[in-house]
């Protein structure tokens, strides 16, 4: 069975991952420019892997790895970075990404960080693990909040941070969509973060998650 693979990224870069694929398994089955071409080829084509670049013509690629997790959540995502940043590739992990890779990554990296994202398998190697838990507990890189969540805000954090969607909690919670978009809006306003991937950092680095 082949893996087809979606490529979010600048042209030029595609053709380098086209070369790469040459008599290999894996089928690069669309290509996209930007956040939103992406998401809507991931619909439509389905593939078994996505690697979208950290930054597209229209913004964050986090933002894009979050919205393909709204209809996916199981979609592996391998983020695309320009170097190697553990502060960034933390927001990926919160995010729910597979795994990042720096793209000066040789040949048998990548197909190895496809084949096994396509198994189901995180790409995040012992190295980068060990580097992003280092930097969430690093008490110098962000001062402790006394932040007064209520209990329910604790538990939508919670799930936040391990990757879930609003619908998820909603269902998981027995709460409505409406009602989580609510507790979310407030954890954002009282951490003092602008989206819910900077949350889900913010509670991994504060023992929430």
């Amino acid at each position: 069975m082949g893996i087809r693979l979606l490529v979010a990224d600048h042209a030029i870069f595609v053709a380098g991952v086209r070369h790469f694929l040459a008599d290999t398994e894996i089928e690069l089955v669309s290509w996209a420019a930007t956040g939103a071409q992406a998401v809507r080829l991931a619909v439509e084509e389905k593939p078994e892997v996505i690697m979208v670049s950290a930054q597209l013509a229209d913004g964050d690629g986090i933002k894009v790895l979050e919205r393909i997790r709204q209809f996916d959540p199981g979609m592996p995502v391998i983020m695309l970075a320009a170097y190697d940043h553990p502060p960034y590739m933390a927001r990926v992990r919160a995010a729910g990404g597979f795994g990042c890779l720096v793209k000066d990554f040789k040949r048998d990296r990548l197909l190895e960080a496809i084949r096994r994202a396509a198994a189901g398998e995180q790409i995040w190697t012992r190295e980068e693990t060990r580097r992003i838990a280092g930097m969430l507990t690093t008490s110098a890189l962000e001062t402790v909040l006394d932040v007064a969540l209520t209990p329910r805000e604790t538990e939508v954090l919670r799930k936040v941070a391990l990757g879930r969607t609003n619908r998820q909690i909603a269902e998981e919670l027995g709460i409505s969509h409406d009602t989580v978009k609510e507790h979310m809006q407030r954890v954002l306003n009282k951490v003092g973060v602008e989206d819910r991937t900077q949350a889900a950092v913010w509670a991994v680095r504060h023992g929430i998650a």
